[in-house]
């Protein structure tokens, strides 16, 4: 896993470098032109655009066709939002990323009940496993979306993307229960929600 994360975190740094290298007009250059972005450890709830489903499993494309220049602070959003996706694939780092995205989307829920209902409720249904799928009804995911091809809303990337499914989860709960305790405490009566 360790090596599929490196070599991931490769190829996206070559295929920026080879995007900002291309991109360079050097026709006027003077002086010293270094540029350096910031990342923060703390990770706004962001999206990765749908994966290109002509790539190769496990794979990345980059489209640069047209591309005249990159933007850095662009290059930075998307490194970010890959660490995102990387961070929620496990149980904890998924709860981390569902408390940033309460935080920012969802403020009345940012507190402890609240917060607690959501990992009681998830925890029963996945075990915060972007992954879980039930072969009797076909729910998927995280929230256990069924029919999982909902989350399609927020993003078609849905099948490996666990911020995608947390997005899509938290919009389902407060749409249909207003609070992850009102939530939970369907899923109580009914085993479901």
């Amino acid at each position: 896993m360790n090596k599929i994360f490196r070599s991931t975190k490769l190829v996206l740094s070559t295929a920026f470098f080879i995007v900002f290298i291309g991109s360079v007009d050097t026709t006027y250059a003077q002086g010293s032109f270094d540029q350096f972005v910031s990342v923060p450890n703390d990770l706004p709830a962001l999206t990765v655009a749908p994966e290109n489903p002509t790539a190769a499993p496990g794979g990345i494309t980059l489209d640069v066709n047209g591309v005249a220049s990159v933007d850095a602070n662009a290059i930075a959003l998307v490194s970010l939002a890959a660490r995102q996706v990387e961070v929620a694939k496990k149980s904890k780092g998924a709860q981390g990323v569902a408390k940033q995205i309460i935080e920012e989307k969802y403020p009345k829920w940012n507190n402890k009940t609240q917060i607690t209902c959501l990992t009681k409720l998830w925890n029963s249904e996945s075990h915060w496993n972007y992954q879980a799928h039930n072969y009797r009804s076909g729910a998927h995911g995280i929230p256990q979306a069924l029919p999982a091809v909902k989350m399609e809303i927020i993003s078609t990337d849905w099948r490996t993307n666990p911020v995608t499914q947390i997005k899509w989860g938290l919009s389902y709960i407060a749409a249909r229960y207003k609070t992850p305790c009102n939530a939970l405490w369907k899923k109580h009566r009914s085993n479901y929600y």
